[in-house]
């Protein structure tokens, strides 16, 4: 199992197929997917296919989300971490993007935040990027939050499958 990083309260390492009943609580939350388009999961089995997809990104794009263990507990809260996106958003495609999800329990203890950062630290300082991307409904104010406060810059509001989000940027020269 590899560890990708660690913060004061949080473990971020390669999901793993253990991770399904914990990827299953995520995804099939209807709260969770309020801004991520209302489509939760319903079956455990599309967990696994989740985990086994991100797992293949690992192998061809060399990186994908982490699973995100709460070090005093040792559960599983959720997923960050960087993904590569080939597909289209806001008019950039092949782009390294910053992301979060957490199983609701979990919300508002500042995780996202402590794993976006972390995300940032590992995209610049391991992968040597030069910039990342993130992106939020613009009325997920949680989120968004959580991006500016990991050093993410709003860049402009565009339209993404007919919702207004926020598109950021992080450079390495960001201050």
């Amino acid at each position: 199992m590899q560890i990708f990083a660690e913060t004061e309260r949080l473990i971020l390492r390669e999901l793993l197929p253990a991770d399904e009943h914990g990827m299953f609580e995520l995804d099939s939350d209807p709260d969770v997917h309020r801004y991520l388009g209302n489509k939760p999961i319903t079956t455990t089995q599309q967990a696994r296919d989740m985990i086994a997809y991100v797992r293949q990104q690992y192998v061809t794009d060399g990186i994908g989300r982490w699973a995100v263990i709460e070090k005093a507990t040792g559960e599983f809260t959720g997923w960050a971490g960087l993904k590569f996106m080939t597909e289209t958003r806001n008019g950039h495609s092949n782009f390294y993007d910053v992301g979060y999800r957490f199983i609701k329990r979990y919300w508002g203890k500042g995780y996202a935040t402590e794993a976006a950062i972390a995300s940032v630290k590992y995209g610049f300082e391991v992968l040597k990027l030069k910039e990342m991307y993130g992106m939020a409904d613009v009325d997920n104010i949680a989120s968004n939050k959580a991006l500016q406060k990991a050093g993410l810059k709003f860049v402009e509001e565009f339209e993404h499958d007919g919702v207004k989000h926020n598109w950021y940027v992080i450079t390495r020269y960001s201050k």
